[in-house]
Parts: C-alpha cells; structure tokens; sequence
C-alpha cells in the first residue's frame, strides 16, 4: 500500500524509513484504505518557519490578487468534485450525494471569501480634535494553524483556510487522523492553482505533539479549531501563556421545538434533515426533539415512518441517506445512549441496534418519552439517534432547550410570526434556524455561545477573525 506524502512548502514529503504511518479505514467495511506519512516536531517547526517566511510576500498581495488564487483553487477544486467526494465517502462513511454536497460547499466558501476579501474595509473616524485625522486598518494577523475534525472534513477545513488566505495569513493545516486524503487532494488543488509555496501546507501526525509545537511557537499567531470542548479547553490554557488568539468551535447539543402551530409536514421534513444528515454525526445536528403535546402524536407517527423508510448502507453503493458511523468507539457510544434511555423508560420505536453487516452501522433511531436525565438528553450524540419527548407550554420548552452548557444551534417549527422572534432571542445560541433544517451558509456567521466556542466563522466576521484592528490618529503636521 502506497503511502501518501505530506504537502510541505510547495513539496510532497514523504515518510522515512521506520517512520510512523497513518492508516485510513474505509467505516463502511472495517478494512484499510491507505496510509499517510506522519510528521516529526522538526518539521512542524520547519513548516511554520517556512508559513512565516511566506508572509511577507503574501499579505503584500492585492486584495484582488488573493481573490484570484481562492478562485483558481475553487475551479480545481470543483473539477476534481466527484473525484474528491468518492475519497470524503470512502474515509469518512457518509453517503456520496452528500459528500458531493460537501464539496460544493467548500467551491462556495473559498468563492465566497474570494470575492470578500476585497472588502476588508477599514473607516475614517470623525475627529473629536481640529486638525487630527482617525483611520482604522485591517491587517492579517500572521501564521495561522488550523486543526480540523473528521466529521465534514473537507469543508470545515476550508471553512478554516479560505478566509485566513482572503486576511493574508499562511495557513498550516492539521487534518483529522480519520479523514486525511480529501485535505491532501485539497493540497494538490492549491498546487495546481500555483498558490506560492509556504501559502498551505497540511501536515499530519501526532494531535498532541503538533498542537503543541502550534501553542509554543511564537510565529503562529492565531489557531483555529473545530472539535470537542475538551480539547478546546486545553487549547484556552496552553494559548493563555502567549495570550494567542483563538477561534474555537466546540460541542454541540442543539435542541428542536415543534411547536403545536408548526406546519406538520415541513417540521417533519426539516427535523428529519438536521438529525439524520451526516449519519447524525454533526455538531449541529437535532439532539433533543421537544414537541408540543397538541400536535406530539401526529409528529411521532409521521417521523417515525420517514424514519423507517430511510436508506441505511455503504455510500458508495446506490443512493443511500444514511451512511456508516466513523468508527467502533462512536458507535458503541450511540448504543450505550439508547440502551440508557430504555433503562429510564423510554420507548424505542424503530431501529435501535447494529446491523449486520460490515463497517459500523447503526439503525436510524427514534426513541419517545425520554426522560430529562436520559444520557441522550445531556450528553452530544454523534449518531442517528433521535430522542423525543414531549411538552406542554412554551416556557418550559425553552427552558429544557436552554438547560446546557453548549450553545451552538438551535431549531424551531412554528408559522407564528410573534413566537418566532420571541423564541429566537431568548434561545441561548449562537444559530437559530427557524422551520429550517440546515441554516449553514457561506455569508452567515457560524459559531456558538457558552461552551460551544469563540468567535466566528463565515460571514463578514469569519474575515474579520483573521485580522487585527488598528487605529491610526494622525495629528497637525506644522
């Protein structure tokens, strides 16, 4: 089996004799899919070194000049789409339309902040003294690391390095360990595109060690994150020492209210599409479902059916909704949440076990009156599971929604106008998708409250996260 190299400034760097490999395994057989070079600390330094080197040049560059390499990778990018979205399916499991929809999000995102980082605006202050003049500047903040999670591996990877290439910062690019190979056609997109050397690198290896070759080294001057609170907390106290900036988005744990007024049909719809989508492993993905009681029965029913009628099975195999879980340890960690709300008395009403066959698959689930202290009710479940119970006042809903230390998204199904704002200000989150399944988009800012994270992505203010502020008084010049 062929191992593959790591993009290091400009050049494929390959693995040493009796160097450590990466395997990649295909979740939907359980069997190794191909093999990745591991890097040492040495050349993490040497990457950075060479990011920092890059600098210079690269924030020298127009605006417009940047713009045209984000476009010329997205073309690339584009081009090679049903090649790139077999490689996201094989290693990550989801079903292949959806990874073709992952590709074709990560063309809109780099177009998207292709064409915005021309409007890196600053402003001109009114002066408060004759004679003085205020200017505010945006200037690139410098070497950025990005980690990346497997889960969406590709796009919130570019999600990372699309606006901190528009801000003018090189980019260095750990992959998660899972998903590595859609990163490294990335890379060849980027190569193809003629992007300097030293603008994108990706390196793989060791979390630990090249986390904290990113904390220490003082030229990378922001890192951006998307993954587990756990380990973003650990990033909050190793950056603490050199006060380094950070962007971070963490865990999940996003309610759903159906309410009695919703619109039956499109609540089912859209409720189906934020829990099942991505085999439900999505830090936005529905993980509680509360409905109103006057309209619960009927909710369950139809959900219930859709659920059933759902196609589980290899991505590359036929048009399948729901594809293989990553891997052994996530989805024993489903079964653990499903046994645990039966114990508590909840009522599974379809799905619930492995299937049969190989790679790590689960049933599509839908579990009824779950209790408040279910497992599955506090804990983010990155599976296609899905708990319902059920409620009575609006109060009380919101409340059980907002009765978590995360606060990434949350959704709600209601054609009452007044409700709809009201609920959506006092959700205690940092997305909202009212009768919306995916409010996702690359000119809307993506980010969470409370422990689901820092700052932002996408929008205006994902290329405002990899700029620094600066003012600039200019006084008489006698």
């Amino acid at each position: 089996m062929d191992v593959r190299k790591n993009y290091l400034n400009g050049q494929w760097i390959g693995a040493n004799a009796g160097d450590e490999v990466i395997t990649v395994v295909n979740p939907a057989t359980g069997e190794a899919l191909a093999q990745v070079a591991t890097v040492s600390r040495e050349q993490v330094k040497r990457a950075i070194d060479d990011a920092h080197a890059a600098f210079t040049s690269w924030r020298a560059l127009p605006a417009k000049a940047r713009a045209d390499y984000l476009l010329a990778i997205g073309d690339q990018l584009n081009k090679r789409g049903d090649e790139i979205a077999r490689l996201i399916t094989q290693e990550n499991g989801k079903p292949l339309a959806q990874s073709r929809g992952e590709v074709t999000m990560s063309v809109d995102h780099l177009r998207w902040f292709g064409e915005e980082c021309r409007r890196a605006y600053g402003r001109v202050v009114p002066n408060q003294v004759p004679g003085k003049r205020n200017l505010v500047i945006k200037q690139p903040v410098g070497v950025v690391a990005a980690i990346a999670p497997w889960n969406f591996p590709l796009v919130l990877s570019v999600r990372k390095i699309a606006p901190a290439l528009a801000a003018g910062c090189p980019t260095i690019l750990k992959p998660a360990s899972q998903t590595p190979l859609c990163n490294l056609a990335f890379a060849e997109c980027c190569e193809a595109a003629k992007l300097p050397k030293g603008v994108l690198q990706v390196v793989n290896g060791s979390a630990s060690m090249i986390a904290e070759e990113f904390l220490n080294n003082t030229l990378v001057k922001k890192i951006t994150f998307t993954g587990s609170t756990e380990v973003g907390q650990k990033l909050i106290a190793g950056a603490a020492r050199d006060v380094k900036k950070l962007s971070l988005e963490l865990g999940g744990h996003a309610p759903v209210i159906v309410f009695d007024d919703a619109a039956l049909n499109r609540a089912v719809e859209g409720v189906m599409l934020a829990k099942f989508r991505n085999t439900g492993q999505s830090c936005i993905a529905a993980n509680r479902v509360y409905v109103q009681a006057g309209i619960h029965d009927r909710f369950v029913a139809a959900f219930v059916e859709k659920a059933k009628q759902l196609k589980t099975g290899n991505g590359l195999e036929g048009e399948q909704d729901v594809g293989a879980m990553v891997n052994e340890k996530g989805l024993t960690f489903a079964l653990d949440q499903i046994e645990d709300a039966r114990r508590r008395g909840a009522k599974v009403l379809c799905g619930g076990k492995r299937m049969n066959r190989p790679g790590f698959f689960l049933e599509p689930t839908v579990i009824i009156d779950v209790p408040p202290d279910a497992s599955c009710m506090n804990e983010e479940t990155f599976a296609p599971v899905a708990p319902i119970t059920k409620f009575e006042r609006e109060e009380d809903a919101i409340a059980a929604a907002n009765s978590t230390r995360y606060g990434l998204s949350a959704y709600a199904f209601t054609t009452d106008l007044d409700r709809m704002f009201r609920v959506a200000e006092r959700l205690e989150f940092g997305m909202i998708g009212i009768n919306d399944g995916v409010p996702t988009t690359s000119n809307a800012p993506f980010g969470g409250m409370k422990h689901s994270g820092w700052g932002r992505e996408l929008g205006i203010e994902g290329l405002d996260a990899f700029m620094e502020t600066k003012h600039v008084s200019i006084g008489v010049i006698e």
